[in-house]
Protein backbone atom coordinates (compact mmCIF):
# COMPACT_ATOMS: atom_id res chain seq x y z
CA UNK A 1 0.00 0.00 0.00
CA UNK A 2 1.34 3.45 -0.87
CA UNK A 3 0.74 6.31 1.37
CA UNK A 4 -0.24 8.95 -0.16
CA UNK A 5 0.47 11.50 2.34
CA UNK A 6 4.08 10.96 2.59
CA UNK A 7 5.50 8.97 -0.96
CA UNK A 8 5.88 12.98 -2.88
CA UNK A 9 8.61 13.28 -0.05
CA UNK A 10 10.02 10.04 -0.54
CA UNK A 11 9.86 10.86 -4.24
CA UNK A 12 11.77 14.38 -3.43
CA UNK A 13 14.55 12.85 -1.43
CA UNK A 14 14.88 10.60 -4.10
CA UNK A 15 14.98 13.01 -6.54
CA UNK A 16 17.53 15.01 -4.48
CA UNK A 17 19.80 12.13 -3.72
CA UNK A 18 19.87 11.57 -7.20
CA UNK A 19 20.69 15.26 -7.98
CA UNK A 20 23.65 15.02 -5.34
CA UNK A 21 25.52 11.84 -7.09
CA UNK A 22 25.74 13.31 -10.09
CA UNK A 23 26.88 16.85 -8.15
CA UNK A 24 29.32 14.95 -6.62
CA UNK A 25 30.82 12.96 -9.47
CA UNK A 26 30.75 16.12 -11.59
CA UNK A 27 33.20 17.60 -8.60
CA UNK A 28 35.38 14.29 -9.51
CA UNK A 29 35.58 14.63 -13.17
CA UNK A 30 36.25 18.44 -13.22
CA UNK A 31 38.31 19.47 -9.63
CA UNK A 32 39.79 15.70 -8.66
CA UNK A 33 40.88 14.45 -11.89
CA UNK A 34 40.15 17.82 -14.11
CA UNK A 35 38.91 17.58 -17.32
CA UNK A 36 42.24 16.20 -18.90
CA UNK A 37 42.96 13.65 -16.96
CA UNK A 38 38.83 12.79 -17.66
CA UNK A 39 39.57 12.96 -20.96
CA UNK A 40 42.88 10.98 -21.04
CA UNK A 41 40.90 8.21 -19.10
CA UNK A 42 38.37 8.30 -21.72
CA UNK A 43 41.05 7.99 -24.64
CA UNK A 44 42.95 4.83 -22.38
CA UNK A 45 39.67 2.65 -22.54
CA UNK A 46 39.13 4.00 -26.35
CA UNK A 47 36.47 6.58 -26.17
CA UNK A 48 36.42 9.41 -27.99
CA UNK A 49 37.85 12.92 -26.03
CA UNK A 50 34.69 14.57 -26.84
CA UNK A 51 32.42 11.65 -25.51
CA UNK A 52 34.39 13.00 -21.94
CA UNK A 53 33.09 16.41 -22.63
CA UNK A 54 29.55 15.54 -23.14
CA UNK A 55 29.35 12.95 -20.30
CA UNK A 56 30.41 16.39 -18.58
CA UNK A 57 27.94 17.97 -20.00
CA UNK A 58 24.80 15.30 -19.11
CA UNK A 59 26.12 14.93 -15.42
CA UNK A 60 25.84 18.58 -14.89
CA UNK A 61 22.62 19.46 -16.75
CA UNK A 62 20.78 16.18 -15.42
CA UNK A 63 22.08 17.27 -11.75
CA UNK A 64 20.91 20.84 -12.15
CA UNK A 65 17.53 19.57 -13.53
CA UNK A 66 17.06 16.72 -10.66
CA UNK A 67 17.86 19.45 -8.26
CA UNK A 68 15.61 22.45 -9.34
CA UNK A 69 12.98 20.28 -10.32
CA UNK A 70 12.95 20.70 -14.34
CA UNK A 71 11.53 18.15 -16.49
CA UNK A 72 12.79 15.40 -13.89
CA UNK A 73 11.14 12.08 -14.75
CA UNK A 74 12.59 13.36 -18.33
CA UNK A 75 16.38 14.09 -16.92
CA UNK A 76 15.92 11.02 -15.41
CA UNK A 77 15.25 8.58 -18.38
CA UNK A 78 17.87 10.42 -20.24
CA UNK A 79 20.27 9.66 -17.54
CA UNK A 80 20.15 5.89 -18.17
CA UNK A 81 22.48 5.19 -21.09
CA UNK A 82 24.82 7.42 -19.56
CA UNK A 83 24.77 4.81 -16.62
CA UNK A 84 24.66 2.12 -19.09
CA UNK A 85 27.39 3.51 -20.57
CA UNK A 86 29.86 3.16 -17.56
CA UNK A 87 28.69 -0.23 -17.09
CA UNK A 88 29.39 -1.13 -20.30
CA UNK A 89 32.59 0.28 -20.58
CA UNK A 90 34.09 1.08 -16.90
CA UNK A 91 33.04 -0.80 -14.51
CA UNK A 92 31.75 -3.93 -15.93
CA UNK A 93 34.87 -5.30 -17.13
CA UNK A 94 35.81 -5.05 -13.30
CA UNK A 95 32.96 -7.51 -12.25
CA UNK A 96 30.59 -7.09 -9.49
CA UNK A 97 32.15 -5.53 -6.72
CA UNK A 98 32.80 -1.86 -6.27
CA UNK A 99 36.07 -2.76 -4.59
CA UNK A 100 38.50 -3.28 -7.45
CA UNK A 101 39.97 -0.91 -9.89
CA UNK A 102 37.80 0.57 -12.13
CA UNK A 103 34.48 -0.23 -9.37
CA UNK A 104 32.29 -2.80 -10.08
CA UNK A 105 28.89 -2.55 -11.77
CA UNK A 106 26.51 -3.25 -9.00
CA UNK A 107 26.92 0.54 -8.13
CA UNK A 108 25.78 1.85 -11.16
CA UNK A 109 23.39 -0.42 -11.60
CA UNK A 110 21.39 0.45 -8.48
CA UNK A 111 21.89 3.90 -9.86
CA UNK A 112 19.42 3.43 -12.94
CA UNK A 113 17.41 1.47 -10.82
CA UNK A 114 16.99 4.99 -8.53
CA UNK A 115 16.91 6.59 -12.19
CA UNK A 116 14.08 4.71 -13.41
CA UNK A 117 12.00 4.71 -9.97
CA UNK A 118 12.07 7.93 -9.59
CA UNK A 119 10.40 8.42 -13.43
CA UNK A 120 7.79 5.97 -12.52
CA UNK A 121 6.78 7.94 -9.84
CA UNK A 122 7.11 11.17 -11.01
CA UNK A 123 8.21 14.86 -10.66
CA UNK A 124 7.78 15.37 -6.67
CA UNK A 125 6.86 18.44 -4.51
CA UNK A 126 8.82 21.90 -5.28
CA UNK A 127 9.22 21.00 -9.21
CA UNK A 128 9.73 24.37 -11.03
CA UNK A 129 8.86 22.84 -14.36
CA UNK A 130 6.72 19.62 -14.42
CA UNK A 131 8.02 16.66 -16.86
CA UNK A 132 5.13 16.70 -20.11
CA UNK A 133 4.17 12.73 -18.98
Amino acid sequence: MLDLTTAPWGVLLLRLALAALFFAHLYLKLFIFRPAGFVGFFKSIGLPAGLAYLTILAELAGAVALLLGIWPRVFALLLVPLMLGTIIKVHGPAGFWFDRPNGGWEYPAFWIVGLITLALLGDGPWTLIASPF
